[in-house]
C-alpha cells in the first residue's frame, strides 16, 4: 500500500471533487491510499487557508514517516509564500518522498530541488479532475505514484531535466529558492497570458538561465491565450527561438507539457534516478 498525502499549498479544493478522485483511485489503483488533508478544503480569501495553515499542512504531510508521496491538490498562487520556511522545517522523513505537482507548485518543487530534499516531480494534480479529460490526467499521476513510467514526457533523454510554468519560473529565478540548473534541459509551459506577456517573461527567464549554463530550453503548450487589441506578430515557438538565440541558449524543440489533461510527467533530475545529479 502506498500512502499519498494531499495538501493545498496554494488554492482550495472541494470535498465533492476529492470524493471523485478517491473513487477513481479505488477503482484503478486499490494499492493507493489517498489522504486528503482537511486543509485542502479551507478558504482564506484567495488561499486554501492562511499562510500558517498551508505551511502546517505541508509540513505534516512531508514529515510523516508513514507517507510515501505528497501530492499538491491545485496550483493558483500561494506556494511561494510558505516555501522558504517549509524547507527550513523539513525533517529526515521528508527526504524519502516524491512531491508531485505543477503550476504554482513549481515554487515548492524548485525549492525542494535546490535543497536536495526528496524527489520533486512535475505532473498532474488532483485538481485536474475538473478539466475536460481530467480523469486521464489524474490516472496518469496515480500510475506514476504507484510505480508506472507510462505517463512520462516522451522525449526525456537521460540528461537532467526540470519543468516549470513560465510565470512560476520567472518568479523563482533570482530568489533564494531557485536551484542551479547547470547542464539541465528546462521545459516550460504557460496558460492565460497575452503573447506580449509571454515574450516579457522569456526576456526575464532567459537572462537568468543563460549564465547558469543550462543544456537547453524546450517549449510546452501555451494555451488559453487572451486576445489583445492588436496582434503581437510572433507565435510562442518563434519567441523562444528568438530569446534563445539572443542569450546563447540551445532551443531543443517542443515538449508534451501544459495546463491541460494531456500534461505529462517530468521528474526533476534524471528520470529513474533516486538522487539529484
Amino acid at each position: 500500500m502506498s500512502r499519498i498525502a494531499i495538501c493545498a499549498p496554494s488554492t482550495p479544493f472541494t470535498r465533492e471533487d476529492a470524493a471523485r478522485v478517491i473513487a477513481l483511485a479505488e477503482a484503478a489503483f486499490p494499492q493507493a491510499d489517498l489522504r486528503f488533508h482537511d486543509q485542502c478544503f479551507s478558504e482564506h480569501g484567495h488561499f486554501a487557508g492562511t499562510d500558517d495553515e498551508r505551511l502546517t499542512a505541508f509540513l505534516e504531510c512531508a514529515n510523516d514517516p508513514g507517507t510515501q508521496a505528497v501530492w499538491f491538490v491545485r496550483g493558483g498562487y500561494g506556494a511561494g509564500r510558505i516555501a522558504g520556511e517549509a524547507i527550513a522545517r523539513l525533517g529526515p522523513a521528508a527526504g524519502e518522498k516524491t512531491y508531485l505537482g505543477y503550476s504554482d507548485g513549481g515554487m515548492l518543487l524548485g525549492a525542494l530541488y535546490r535543497a536536495g530534499i526528496g524527489r520533486p516531480v512535475h505532473g498532474p494534480m488532483s485538481g485536474d479532475i475538473r478539466r475536460d479529460g481530467g480523469e486521464a490526467a489524474v490516472l496518469r499521476a496515480l500510475g506514476f505514484l504507484c510505480g508506472s513510467g507510462e505517463g512520462l514526457e516522451p522525449d526525456l533523454d537521460g540528461r537532467p531535466t526540470v519543468a516549470f510554468n513560465l510565470m512560476t519560473l520567472a518568479m523563482l529565478v533570482g530568489t533564494d529558492l531557485m536551484p542551479s540548473l547547470a547542464g539541465h534541459v528546462v521545459l516550460i509551459e504557460e496558460v492565460s497570458e497575452y503573447l506580449y506577456a509571454v515574450d516579457r517573461l522569456l526576456f526575464h527567464v532567459t537572462a537568468h538561465l543563460a549564465p547558469m549554463g543550462i543544456a537547453g530550453l524546450r517549449l510546452g503548450r501555451v494555451s488559453d491565450v487572451p486576445e489583445n487589441d492588436r496582434s503581437f506578430g510572433m507565435e510562442p515557438a518563434d519567441m523562444v527561438r528568438d530569446w534563445c538565440a539572443r542569450t546563447g541558449i540551445a532551443f531543443l524543440g517542443r515538449a508534451d507539457i501544459g495546463h491541460d489533461a494531456a500534461n505529462k510527467i517530468v521528474p526533476f533530475g534524471v528520470a529513474g534516478a533516486t538522487q539529484r545529479p
